[in-house]
């Protein structure tokens, strides 16, 4: 093969959203961002998800269908006078049809920085999409963040890419070179989620390949450009690395920290941050709960400075997080309180709030502050469902101390 010095994942970049991968939700036939470009109006919108799920790729898509002109911005290296610069080509012949700009990694500028691109959203000189792989909602100023619409990117997964890595692999080679099944399986399982580095890697195995005047990227092949995925950790159906979180769960669960670890060590070989992440966080309410509520607190302070150290040594706090939960006391009281509550939501009950309880007036309501011990007894549920339990005690300790103290103050059994 020719040597080419663009990388390959900016000249197989999608044209349209047909030809995206993944992110059905937002670009598939009934997704919001497709009907947004085919209305001709486009909103200023964040964009957050992980690396390499294609957000630079749609805000192109956007400009482009909406026939607008796209300035591409970084926040790590631009400055307000570059924002400042786009504004003015949008008073030009350049930006006689709008101008969209597209500011990648948004979480760098600071708060005036973004409370300058204010202006130039509301007189209407600039279209802003925006794109982070953090939360918005914590790295994004408020009065930005409500003149935006917000859309979640999510992981590919890699039954999505399976198909996406023969196909850029038949277009790198001419059709020249071939992949196992075995091959594209691993590689769309070790990329966790990321396009831009499933690309990377079969465009690597298909040099080294052609190197030696080979016609075909195996399993061994593929296992070369992934040094830290372990063998074994992935399959083509992706069924062990979603059965390895739901024992990671299940251990975390049954009390066991030796299997909890064990189970987070296979995730973490296998080369993925994300699912752990979001898994623990996920027991951290649901099983741990009210029975120790500073678990869910202890948990994002890990996970978050896993996210922000990387592999190797995200591997730290992510097993203090998992040795924390397994250890710590079980409830799972308000996992079943919120859906027991879900249920009579969706049944279309509880649809009338108490007339005391509903503003402005607040009439017949009882502020609770103005009495003893703070509590006065008074209804707030709806009629329908006001003899409705939600809410069971834990048999923990938190739990039942919190029992406790209501029962004295409340003089009745709960």
């Amino acid at each position: 093969m020719v040597r080419e010095t663009s990388p390959l994942a900016n000249k197989i970049r999608p044209e349209t959203f047909d030809d995206m991968v993944g992110q059905s939700h937002l670009v598939g036939e009934r997704g919001v961002l497709r009907r947004l470009a085919m209305s001709g109006r486009l909103p200023s919108m964040i964009f957050f998800g992980p690396p390499g799920t294609g957000k630079t790729t749609a805000a192109r898509i956007l400009a482009k269908t909406s026939g607008m002109e796209m300035r591409h911005l970084n926040a790590t290296t631009s400055s307000l006078s570059d924002v400042r610069a786009v504004a003015a080509d949008a008073d030009g012949i350049m930006g006689q049809n709008g101008i969209v700009l597209y500011l990648d990694e948004i979480q760098y500028f600071n708060k005036k920085q973004q409370q300058s691109l204010l202006e130039y959203i509301e007189d209407g000189r600039i279209t802003l999409i925006a794109s982070t792989t953090e939360n918005p909602y914590f790295y994004v100023y408020d009065a930005l963040l409500s003149r935006c619409a917000v859309f979640e990117f999510k992981s590919v997964s890699a039954k999505e890419l399976s198909p996406f890595i023969a196909k850029t692999l038949d277009k790198l080679s001419d059709g020249k070179i071939a992949a196992t099944d075995e091959a594209v399986s691993y590689i769309a399982e070790a990329s966790t989620g990321d396009v831009r580095r499933a690309v990377t890697m079969i465009e690597n195995a298909a040099s080294y390949v052609s190197a030696g005047e080979g016609d075909t990227v195996d399993l061994e092949v593929a296992k070369m450009f992934v040094p830290g995925v372990m063998a074994g950790a992935f399959d083509a159906d992706g069924d062990v690395h979603y059965d390895l979180l739901s024992a990671l769960q299940k251990s975390i669960r049954g009390s066991d920290p030796d299997a909890a670890v064990f189970y987070l060590a296979k995730l973490l070989e296998g080369g993925d941050i994300i699912s752990p992440c979001r898994r623990l966080m996920v027991i951290a309410s649901e099983d741990i709960g009210a029975a120790y509520p500073m678990a869910a607190v202890v948990t994002r302070s890990c996970v978050e400075c896993a996210r922000e150290l990387g592999l190797p040594e995200a591997a730290i706090p992510l097993a203090n997080a998992t040795v924390m939960l397994a250890t710590a006391p079980k409830s799972n009281s308000a996992n079943n309180a919120i859906k027991a509550a879900q249920e009579d939501i969706r049944a279309g009950r509880g649809g009338s709030i108490p007339t005391h309880l509903r503003s402005p007036l607040f009439k017949g309501y009882k502020y609770p502050h103005d009495f003893e011990n703070h509590y006065v007894e008074q209804q707030y549920l709806p009629d329908d469902v006001k003899d409705r339990k939600y809410y069971e005690w834990g048999d923990n300790k938190t739990e039942s101390a919190a029992k406790a103290y209501w029962e004295n103050i409340k003089k009745k059994k709960l």
